[in-house]
């Protein structure tokens, strides 16, 4: 939403026969992955549960200016990414393949690597709508065309999936389909208005256009994602 992050709460259930050196190691998780944004555990709860259930609500200054939601997108907006696409659900296959190679792809799975700069860098920029690929491309930007009350055309020529394409051969899938529907690399997805002078690391990928839902160009499998609540 373009604030700068701050500090997270952590709600935590743990077995009483936890080990002690994994919630060491947890901790020392939260202490590496905040310290990338200059924020920190501010405090939280801890109880007694049957399994582990750990819970985080992220806390962030918007240093003024107003959130960048899902809902502000218009026809005309281009579409642009900021971030990885795809490595984390290349890395799961593989996992699920016994496929012990690529370990950048591996590693992206097992630790992604949010690009947390780009968030406040997009509402200095002007995004009027914005949101992290956590459930696959396609499914979250179909919650802004949804918000917004709009169409969404993306370009498949627009994505780099060279760096899937070796992992992609080895399973026989298309990399596409990893970059359009896999989720947790935590890339950003935003709209900005048409003409906005974007950061290299920014990737146009697609148009905001007069209509409803998302669909690829050429592409028939316009659908997928992950759903929490698919049957």
């Amino acid at each position: 939403m373009g604030a700068r992050p701050t500090a997270l709460v952590v709600g935590l259930g743990l077995p009483a026969d936890a080990p002690v050196s994994w919630l060491d190691a947890l901790a020392d998780g939260f202490r590496d992955e905040t310290a990338l944004v200059g924020a920190s555990v501010a405090g939280g709860d801890i109880a007694r549960s049957a399994t582990v259930v750990l819970g985080v609500t992220a806390m962030g200054d918007l240093g003024g200016r107003a959130p960048v939601t899902r809902s502000g997108a218009r026809p005309g907006d281009v579409i642009a990414i900021a971030g990885r696409l795809g490595y984390a659900a290349a890395g799961l296959a593989l996992l699920h393949a016994s496929v012990d190679r690529f370990p950048e792809l591996l590693d992206a799975h097992r630790r992604p690597e949010p690009p947390y700069a780009c968030g406040p860098e997009a509402a200095e920029l002007g995004a009027t709508a914005m949101l992290d690929v956590s459930d696959g491309l396609l499914q979250d930007l179909g919650h802004v065309a949804a918000a917004s009350e709009v169409g969404i055309v993306l370009d498949p020529a627009s994505f780099e999936v060279g760096a899937l394409a070796e992992a992609a051969a080895t399973l026989g899938v298309d990399p596409l389909e990893w970059a359009l529907t896999g989720g947790d690399d935590h890339a950003l997805a935003a709209a900005f208005p048409r003409g906005v002078r974007l950061p290299p690391h920014w990737r146009v990928v697609g148009e905001v256009v007069d209509g409803t839902g998302v669909r690829v160009t050429g592409w028939e499998s316009a659908a997928g994602g992950w759903d929490h609540f698919r049957g």
